[in-house]
């Protein structure tokens, strides 16, 4: 096959992360090289009633800090991430507008849920005061879209511009299409990822209805526990990480600092069930086929494995036997981790901050851990880096999502 042009190849010039083991991408990456937890009891409402207490709570964020007090009021909790992250990825990248052609210049930014806080909110205003007390400002606020929204206003940038909601998947189905467009040639820069903010009481009803969260609400810092044979369910996180791609002519000729490559995108439907994995995790394993497709790489070229490590029983168990199918010996020399064993899962952010995640690991040399691997599963019996973080060169990392609807992406990210 022949190589890409510079103009077609793409590259991470900027990084930013909103998340509960910190507010910028040093605490938060430094959070996971220390094994820390970000789970908690959550105090955003009272959770006596839910059967799921605990969460990935982001307890310090004031959005008055990143954002004018009048435009924090007007948008949801997961617009104030998105911007925060957005924003640390653009001041890290050295992205002067001022020097860019705006309509060059995109934004994929989405959202699994949205605005539910507001949402919540005014239904509660219209049920207790009427129709005249909601908010005008209530549907800008909710709708997904408005994270790339804000964004592209504030920055001017006029390129493309949406919000791709997938559900889990939605981080990194947003990166992997901005690598499209810049390789299509639509954009010189793209800025992508995830935000999400659903800690909140309807978020929680749903899902503990589902029966999907963790109910270890007597120990919370080890509630989220992926591949671990006593896992019971996923324990919800917020926060955004973003990411700026450009192509790599374009970063050449503006001096920036290039931090990786992005090589591949995946992507794939289950077609199987609202809610539950392929049972054979063939979606899955299409999404990591076509990645590697697109990096133009072998399976065995792959170092390290992000992966979607929810910490239930199904996901976990069928993700493992994707990574065994796709590449058979090396699936036991394959280092993977879920870094959702300390973050919590971001549900669309996760795409977003696990790609943030993969770009420093690959700097630094350094695999996160899993935490709370202390009971080995049978069905799950890969190299998960348990407990510890591992000092390690990685060349290539690849990067999983999965969403309800059976939506599944995968990203693969080359050092330079």
């Amino acid at each position: 096959m022949t190589e890409l042009a510079d103009n077609q190849r793409v590259v991470v010039t900027g990084i930013g992360a909103i998340t509960p083991l910190g507010l910028d991408v040093d605490s938060f990456f430094q959070g996971l090289l220390d094994g820390r937890n970000g789970i908690s009891r959550v105090e955003a409402f009272d959770t006596e009633k839910f059967s799921c207490q605990i969460g990935g709570e982001i307890k310090d964020f004031d959005a008055k800090t990143v954002m004018d007090p009048k435009q924090v009021l007007r948008n949801d909790r997961f617009v104030h991430f998105a911007y925060g992250a957005g924003m640390q990825a653009v001041a890290d990248a050295g992205l002067d507008m001022e020097q860019e052609d705006p309509d060059r210049v995109g934004i994929f930014v989405g959202s699994g849920i949205g605005g539910m806080a507001t949402m919540e909110t005014n239904c509660q205003r219209l049920l207790e005061k009427g129709p005249r007390r909601v908010s005008a400002f209530m549907i800008p606020a909710l709708i997904s879209n408005m994270a790339s929204g804000v964004l592209g206003i504030e920055l001017g940038a006029m390129g493309p511009n949406f919000s791709i909601v997938s559900a889990c998947a939605t981080g990194a189905h947003a990166i992997g299409e901005s690598l499209k467009t810049l390789r299509l040639g639509e954009a010189d820069v793209m800025i992508a990822g995830g935000s999400e903010a659903s800690i909140t009481p309807l978020s929680y009803g749903g899902f503990c209805a589902m029966k999907a969260m963790s109910t270890r609400n007597d120990d919370p810092e080890h509630a989220s526990r992926p591949f671990d044979a006593e896992r019971n369910g996923f324990v919800m996180g917020e926060g955004a990480g973003i990411i700026v791609l450009e192509t790599l002519e374009h970063a050449k000729k503006r001096g920036a600092n290039i931090r990786c490559e992005l090589i591949g995108y995946g992507a794939s439907c289950d077609a199987n069930h609202i809610t539950a994995p392929h049972p054979e995790g063939k979606g899955l394993l299409g999404a990591m086929k076509r990645a590697l497709q697109s990096g133009k790489i072998n399976s065995g070229d792959v170092d390290y494995i992000n992966a979607h490590g929810t910490s239930t029983q199904l996901n976990d168990k069928f993700e493992t036997m994707a990574v065994k199918t796709l590449f058979g010996d090396h699936a036991r020399e394959l280092m993977i981790s879920s870094t959702k064993s300390m973050t919590g899962h971001l549900l669309g952010a996760a795409g977003g901050v696990e790609s943030v995640a993969c770009v420093r690991m690959l700097e630094e040399g350094k695999v996160a851990p899993t935490i709370n691997y202390e009971h080995p599963d049978p069905d799950c019996d890969l190299d998960y880096v348990p407990n510890e973080t591992r000092d390690a060169e990685i060349k290539v990392a690849m990067s999983n999502s999965l969403g309800f609807g059976g939506q599944n992406a995968s990203l693969i990210f080359k050092a330079v």
